[in-house]
């Protein structure tokens, strides 16, 4: 009798398949995430509190003071920083009349850009004539407190950031009263109440109009022009800042200021 070589066959258990270790990139990935988002939380949260401390406390320093002291000292020059703070009850109420006159006539009413003077500027920088900017007094703030002065996107866009932030949290007078203390007025000079010092031998509270008018003149190029002995240009300059004044109203203009 012929022996049944069949066999039932029992397939061998299936193999558990095991996951592929995952790629070394996979892990760099997730640091660099979570090294993104500790840096924007720390971004935040750093900017928005020195905008709030700066809203009740002077400014110490900028980095333009900086910067000009240590270009003073590599070229062996004098490198004291001419800075004294002042508060905006103790500076002649001429002499924000003449910056606002001279640099951002509608100050009192725009959200921190004049999109209609930065389209002007565009339109004119296009023809290619002299290249011409349109920041308004915020801007200006939110550059010389908290940043850098070469030009750039990066930098621009940070002084946009900036510049929402001290609108919303400063209010208008306090922006007024940083600018007048911080913006360089001449030759390592910075502020208000030492280029009324220093050129006219008087605290910021006596300034006339006149006298605020000459330093608003000079204040496209500080160091260029001087407010002492002033050239053709800025005592033209001068007496355009000062008509503007008086057609702005004078100093009631900015009576009613936004303080939050």
């Amino acid at each position: 009798m012929a022996k049944n070589t069949f066999r039932s066959k029992t397939p061998p258990p299936a193999k558990v398949a095991q996951a592929p270790a995952p790629p070394r990139f996979a892990s760099v990935r997730v640091r660099l995430k979570r090294m993104l988002i500790r840096f924007t939380i720390f971004f935040f949260a750093s900017t928005i509190g020195a905008v709030i401390l700066f809203k009740f406390v002077p400014v110490p320093f900028t980095v333009t003071m900086l910067s000009r002291k240590i270009d003073a000292i590599a070229e062996g020059k004098n490198s004291k920083i001419y800075y004294d703070w002042t508060p905006y009850s103790e500076i002649s109420r001429e002499a924000p009349l003449a910056v606002v006159a001279a640099e951002d006539q509608l100050f009192p009413e725009h959200m921190g850009f004049d999109f209609k003077s930065m389209n002007t500027a565009f339109e004119r920088n296009m023809k290619g004539k002299k290249i011409r900017g349109a920041s308004t007094i915020s801007q200006q703030v939110a550059k010389n407190v908290f940043l850098w002065q070469t030009r750039s996107y990066i930098r621009k866009a940070i002084e946009v950031y900036f510049t929402v932030l001290i609108e919303l949290i400063w209010g208008k007078q306090r922006i007024l009263e940083v600018y007048l203390n911080v913006a360089e007025m001449g030759d390592m000079t910075f502020g208000v109440e030492e280029a009324s010092k220093r050129y006219f031998g008087k605290a910021a509270i006596n300034l006339t109009r006149e006298q605020a008018a000459r330093i608003a003149a000079v204040l496209p190029s500080p160091r260029k022009w001087s407010i002492n002995k002033p050239g053709p240009y800025v005592v033209r300059r001068t007496g355009q800042i000062a008509r503007q004044m008086r057609a702005l109203g004078g100093p009631a203009y900015l009576n009613n200021l936004r303080k939050f």
